[in-house]
């Protein structure tokens, strides 16, 4: 009797030890997949408008970098140091959006909606500009560098920004530095009117400073916009 007893008691044993472990076992799948589900997504261009623009912006800075090691000219060094500065700057932002770090889009060209003040300047949006040094930045093959002040250009132009610091400007692979610019965001009909000061890989680029005058809250891109040359 005493051994059936003593056999009992080591049974019991080695049952609460397996189930012990069987449930540390379950515990542990069950913690693993919770940390898998609360992994972070990276979106793409295609899942947000956030990381659209972002990833149009760095297209656009690429774009630019690209043609100014195509057609270089005494200031390239320095114009293409200081656009992969702003690239490595809107990587940044991309991660901290969860975009994907690095994702490049070039300029989409959206429908440009009617609007007054003379529809008939267009600036010939799909234009990437190959030659993007100062001097080509104004010449009759982009049009919009010939626009009467008043006319609207770069017509079928969405908006980003050029990622750029400093008071509110533009950069332009269509007008020469000068040019003055208003461009109104028709999906909150806010606008902001500024001097072109540098070149670039699009009709218009905004720098930080002038796109938060008329951004949407959270968006890096403008898809109805409409430019005007001013002066």
């Amino acid at each position: 009797m005493s051994r059936r007893r003593t056999l009992g008691t080591k049974k019991k044993i080695a049952l609460l030890v397996s189930a012990a472990t069987v449930a540390g076992g379950g515990a542990f799948v069950m913690a693993s997949t919770s940390n898998a589900s609360q992994a972070p997504t990276v979106k793409s261009a295609a899942d947000s408008t956030v990381c659209q623009g972002l990833a149009t912006a760095l297209g656009n800075n690429q774009k630019f970098i690209d043609g100014q090691k195509a057609n270089p000219d005494a200031q390239s060094a320095a114009r293409i140091a200081n656009r992969e500065a702003v690239i490595a700057q809107i990587k940044v932002q991309q991660e901290a959006s969860g975009c994907a770090a690095g994702e490049s889009a070039q300029d989409s060209q959206a429908a440009q909606p009617s609007a007054p003040a003379g529809g008939a300047g267009n600036a010939g949006a799909g234009n990437a500009g190959g030659d993007q040094n100062a001097g080509n930045a104004g010449n009759a093959g982009n049009a919009g560098g010939g626009a009467a002040a008043g006319q609207q250009v770069c017509n079928g132009s969405t908006v980003t920004l050029s990622g750029e610091g400093g008071a509110p400007a533009a950069s332009s692979n269509q007008f020469p530095a000068g040019t003055k610019l208003k461009v109104t965001n028709l999906d909150n009909n806010k606008s902001t009117t500024v001097e072109v000061t540098s070149v670039s890989g699009s009709c218009v680029l905004l720098n930080n400073a002038a796109f938060e005058q008329v951004r949407e809250a959270g968006k890096f891109l403008i898809r109805r916009a409409v430019i005007e040359k001013v002066g």
